[in-house]
């Protein structure tokens, strides 16, 4: 019996209505926890910490601390995502928020770099990138986001500033859409465990060629996991070395964006500044409909992003190696190293 074809059961089998009426996902911070967060901020500015040196113990959260392990177990052993909301976002400045978040962080895992630029806190912000490009990256344009999954166990992002008009964050469950597939069509569910070629959007290290080889669906030890960007897969084509996608392929990856898409499978939600949004890449798929921005630059929507790998995380299948390069459980892994091994904390301009 081919066991990819079994549906995965569990608590990461949720459609989007449903979810969207559970709350068991969302924190709202009490205020005893934001003066715990405002304390750890003055506790690691007396320390003279900088982002590049503090650790988690120069950010003290004995309470809040424990509200992050409760969305770790949650992200890896429950639904798949959880959402802390009610951040007074605006009654910081910026050096502050990049702190906070850097030390929230510092309390959920191990921040992984974004680009081979090196940025590990990156900016999700309109730069004009073309995400269609062959450098192109979603989080630096205000276009419309396909679903997809990032290259890391968790990714966070840390609303700051929303649009004029648009950017609604949408989400469903990729073991919800895995199941639905193996029910409909199960020929396609097997297509999507054997390899794609990928392309690195010139995240490649040097002398490494620019696509390779990846499934959009894997499991290991009892242990699902879902990759896949399908404008990653797209631009693979543009290689004379790359196989063309064949039309089972096609129509796969066409009935995937098609559940995950319909308003049975996902739910979607508009932020407001102050929310920390943490997704597992393994069994969410995520997407992002196109903004407009305000005309001021101090009001332009505005996020910051961390890729995080987390202590509890599963052991990934060796099909997962060449982005994960350690598939073991609570390995440090994900991302794109940086060509320099020096990090940024903030992307100030194109990725290009």
């Amino acid at each position: 019996m081919n066991t990819s074809h079994d549906i995965v059961t569990g608590p990461t089998d949720w459609r989007g209505p449903e979810m969207k009426s559970r709350t068991d996902w969302i924190h709202h911070f009490q205020p005893s926890e934001l003066a715990e967060i405002d304390a750890a901020l003055a506790t690691v500015r007396a320390r003279g910490k900088t982002l590049e040196t503090m650790t988690g113990e120069d950010f003290p959260l004995p309470t809040v601390g424990s509200v992050l392990r409760k969305a770790r177990e949650f992200l890896e052993d429950g639904a798949g995502l959880y959402l802390l909301r009610g951040f007074p976002a605006v009654q910081y400045d910026k050096a502050a928020l990049r702190t906070i978040y850097w030390g929230l962080g510092k309390h959920m895992g191990t921040a992984v770099s974004q680009s081979s630029n090196g940025d590990i806190l990156g900016d999700v912000r309109n730069m004009n990138v073309d995400m269609n490009s062959p450098k192109g990256r979603g989080y630096t344009s205000n276009q419309k986001l396909t679903y997809h999954t990032d290259s890391c166990d968790v990714v966070g992002l840390f609303v700051l500033r929303t649009a004029r008009a648009g950017g609604l964050s949408m989400i469903a469950s990729s073991v919800a859409v895995h199941n639905e597939i193996a029910r409909i069509r199960p020929d396609l569910l097997e297509v999507l465990y054997q390899p794609f070629y990928w392309s690195w959007q010139g995240q490649e290290e040097p002398g490494t060629p620019p696509f390779y080889p990846q499934p959009v669906f894997t499991r290991h030890q009892g242990k699902f996991s879902c990759r896949y960007v399908r404008t990653h897969i797209i631009s693979a084509q543009r290689f004379d070395e790359v196989p063309r996608l064949t039309p089972m392929q096609e129509e796969a990856m066409a009935l995937f964006d098609s559940l995950a898409g319909s308003d049975a499978f996902h739910f979607s939600m508009m932020f407001q500044p102050g929310d920390i949004q943490f997704l597992n890449n393994h069994v969410t798929v995520h997407s992002r409909t196109a903004f407009e921005d305000h005309d001021e630059p101090e009001r332009k929507r505005h996020l910051l992003r961390m890729w995080l790998s987390v202590p509890n995380s599963r052991e990934l299948s060796p099909a997962l190696h060449t982005i994960y390069r350690d598939p073991a459980g609570g390995a440090v892994r994900g991302g794109f190293p940086s060509r320099t091994g020096r990090y940024i904390y903030e992307t100030v301009g194109s990725l290009e």
